[in-house]
């Protein structure tokens, strides 16, 4: 009688009954598991043992261990123990990788050793070949075996989604340990390598194919690859930089592992993988601090910011709080703001003292520095947003050039060691309030400090910092999350651009070398298009920039300069008057200011101009008279 196989015994019936028994087998209790295995191997090994006698003898009828009764349950018991001493049992079967097939192959060789040692010692009779040709099946069984389940149970549970198709970038230790935890995973599929080095390059390394980027490139559109991600943690900026440039007309997002310092324990994960961070597109490294000068001024004493909410403030007191200063207050106008990063600093191990006040409440200022006998001020309160400084005057006027007169004039009265004020590059020939009333706040602390006070007071001044409150990078974000379009003043605009952090470290170190009266610069690197960060954060986020014939996923919008905006930003009023200091990235101008008698008459003026809300005009007036290069755009 036959029998059609395809309608008596169907496929489509018998795999989901293996699945239900592997998903039934996967369910069991740990241990239940591990007894399983043992079960199966313990079957197994003399099995093996019998094989290799009769390949040996070219005869199935074969006495096995001559000499030894009961051969079989010392081969079984014996491997069982060896395997269970190394691990074999208790390693999870599905994170099957290098240390795996090591213990697997020292037990194997321990095992081949016994054989021989029998032999020699004639407890049983083994030819010569045996334990050889017992040791490779008995390493092939182990290898294939857990190979099998693994691919079994990832098929079984596998989600029903498609696994995005990444190509890695470095063939390093990074690279291969990121390639086998993808392949481990439900989310991602890796497809090739891409490294830089030319003996690498058409090599294979863990199944994978190594290619140069330029190869690799011709290879994504047929590979269909989503995503590159960079595996390359101790690469520098600049070189991480020409990387994700090269990658512009690839229509693939890149992603990367976090730096050398992050991977502390060397294991790479999945949960490492993350975004581009907007840094990058800088391209260059940041200068290692100076611890003497970091501590100098913060070190076992009490320091006060203001406006330590803000960007830039909580920033501060991040860094602060590093160098163990005896007392950290913070003074913020924001009860949200104050409560964030207080709540942020609790767990610092210094006393914090969060104060709610305006810096232009004098009074308070001096009983706060006098109750806490506070001896290091930065002084980072001001407002920040161009256009709504601009559309309101007198508020920007008082509180960030009146604010920062009343106190430094506290700091001083109150025998304050040293007051730094935190200043813009928009304070240079401004074209806007904001700009303007941080020169007139620079110009009164210069004029102050030419009365040689106990209190030192330094200024120090730079451009914007990616991803504060004021910057265009938290804006695009939200932009291109929402599919666009991103919105640009105008295609010429340059900024300068650093991070929160090294803002922050050189805000400081820049301090703690002031003498009374400085203006320092920080070095900003070089000026970056606006339009060009955002063609590179599109980018970075697997988009394509909208071309002038409508291709691509994300627009870019010229919207026009804003009410006080330009189209450059300056740090120097005068490029002559510029030295070098001990710090690479600091430099130290020499400015004009004016006598502290003519500019405190100056802010008196200006008092009563916003005391009593005259006509804006009168305000214009007084900042194109003593702002150098003031010149307001309507």
């Amino acid at each position: 009688m036959a029998y059609n196989l395809r309608h008596d015994f169907p496929i489509s019936s018998i795999e989901p009954f293996v699945k239900d028994i592997i998903r039934s087998i996967a369910s069991l209790p740990r241990r239940q598991k591990q007894i399983v295995l043992v079960l199966m191997d313990i079957c197994v090994l003399p099995f093996m043992m019998w094989l290799a006698y009769a390949i040996r003898l070219a005869r199935p009828n074969v006495e096995v261990m001559q000499g030894l009764d009961g051969w079989y349950l010392y081969v079984g018991i014996f491997g069982i123990v060896i395997f269970a001493l190394l691990g074999i049992y208790s390693a999870i079967v599905r994170s099957f990788n290098e240390d795996y097939l090591l213990r697997i192959s020292i037990g194997t060789f321990i095992q081949i050793v016994a054989l021989y040692a029998i032999k020699k010692l004639d407890v049983a009779f083994i030819p010569m070949s045996i334990p050889l040709m017992y040791g490779f099946m008995l390493f092939s069984y182990m290898w294939w075996s857990r190979a099998v389940i693994r691919y079994a149970t990832i098929k079984t549970f596998a989600k029903k989604q498609t696994r995005k198709r990444v190509a890695i970038y470095g063939a390093g230790l990074a690279g291969q340990q990121i390639a086998a935890a993808l392949n481990r995973s439900d989310d991602y599929l890796p497809v090739c390598f891409i490294d830089d080095k030319k003996s690498l390059q058409g090599q294979s390394l863990s199944g994978l194919k190594i290619y140069s980027l330029k190869r690799a490139a011709t290879k994504f559109g047929k590979f269909a690859i989503e995503e590159v991600l960079l595996a390359m943690p101790s690469v520098g900026r600049a070189r991480k930089k020409e990387i994700i440039e090269s990658f512009d007309s690839a229509d693939v997002k890149i992603m990367e592992l976090p730096g050398v310092t992050q991977l502390v324990d060397g294991q790479v994960q999945i949960s490492d993988i993350r975004e581009v961070d907007i840094i990058d597109l800088l391209g260059r490294d940041p200068v290692p601090p100076k611890p003497e000068l970091l501590e100098k001024n913060i070190k076992d004493k009490v320091v006060m910011v203001t406006g330590a909410g803000g960007s830039i403030g909580s920033e501060l007191c991040r860094q602060i709080v590093k160098h163990q200063p005896k007392l950290l207050v913070l003074f913020e106008m924001s009860e949200f703001a104050l409560y964030s990063i207080d709540r942020e600093l609790q767990t610092s191990g210094i006393r914090v003292i969060p104060v709610l006040g305006s810096v232009t409440n004098q009074t308070k200022l001096e009983r706060i520095i006098a109750q806490y006998t506070v001896q290091t001020i930065y002084h980072a309160a001001a407002y920040k947003h161009v256009p709504l400084v601009e559309a309101n005057p007198f508020e920007g006027i008082y509180n960030t050039s009146i604010g920062t007169a009343r106190s430094v004039d506290a700091a001083v009265n109150q025998g304050v060691e040293t007051f730094v004020l935190i200043s813009t590059d928009k304070a240079v020939r401004p074209t806007n309030v904001m700009g303007a009333s941080k020169r007139m706040a620079e110009l009164y602390c210069q004029g102050l400090a030419s009365t040689n006070p106990k209190t030192q007071i330094s200024i120090v001044r730079f451009g914007n910092v990616l991803g504060s409150s004021g910057s265009v990078v938290p804006l695009f974000k939200k932009q291109i999350a929402k599919g666009g379009p991103v919105t640009v003043t105008h295609p010429e605009v340059t900024r300068y651009f650093m991070t929160i952090t090294e803002a922050a470290q050189l805000v400081i170190q820049a301090g703690a070398m002031g003498t009374g009266g400085d203006v320092f610069l920080l070095d900003m690197g070089e000026p970056v298009k606006i339009v060009d960060l955002a063609k590179q954060m599109i980018r970075l986020s697997g988009f394509k920039t909208m071309d002038d014939k409508g291709n691509g996923d994300i627009e870019i919008q010229f919207t026009g300069l804003r009410p006080g905006e330009k189209l450059y930003e300056e740090l120097l009023i005068d490029q002559q008057d510029v030295e070098q200091t001990e710090h690479a990235r600091i430099l130290k101008s020499f400015e004009i200011f004016y006598d502290f008698n003519k500019i405190s008459d100056v802010f008196l003026e200006l008092k009563k101009e916003i005391q009593q809300e005259n006509k804006q005009n009168n305000i214009f007036y007084i900042l194109t008279s003593y702002v150098e290069g003031y010149n307001r755009r309507d």
